[in-house]
């Protein structure tokens, strides 16, 4: 004994923390693994349950009711991804008016937030006006 009050309870509450430490872990694992059995039962009832008939027809690749014909590859423009990611970075960052339409309401935040939001909108300006620049918003 070292004569210091709690001295010998010290390696007690020790184990009693980390118990609970991994306790907590244990739970999360518990619920993974219950997770993981579900999606493997509800695949295996799938595959157990479903008709298998292969027939020529069922293993052609269908397109829309129209038979296929030629290559299975086909050339995409670029432009058409452009636009969609443009579309996502404008959609991402208009996403972030929100919150601070909250925080501009609070007291003591107007102005700060105000002039945040001017630069904020000024980036997403800039961006645009580079899209238009570079052609990239024309249609042909």
């Amino acid at each position: 004994m070292t004569g210091l009050p709690g001295a010998a309870s010290t390696p007690a509450r020790t184990v009693l923390a980390s118990s609970d430490y991994f306790h907590s872990y244990s739970v999360v694992g518990l619920l993974a693994l219950v997770g993981v059995l579900f999606v493997a039962v509800a695949f295996g009832a799938g595959r157990l349950l479903r008709p298998v008939v292969p027939t020529p027809e069922k293993l052609l690749a269908y397109e829309c009711g129209v038979d296929p014909v030629g290559e299975g590859w086909a050339h995409t423009q670029v432009r058409y991804y452009v636009y969609a990611f443009l579309y996502v970075i404008f959609a991402v960052d208009s996403i972030f008016l929100f919150p601070w339409a909250t925080v501009f309401a609070a007291p003591g935040y107007g102005a700060t937030t105000l002039v945040e939001m001017f630069i904020f909108l000024g980036f997403l300006a800039v961006g645009l006006l580079y899209a238009w620049k570079k052609g990239v918003l024309e249609w042909t």
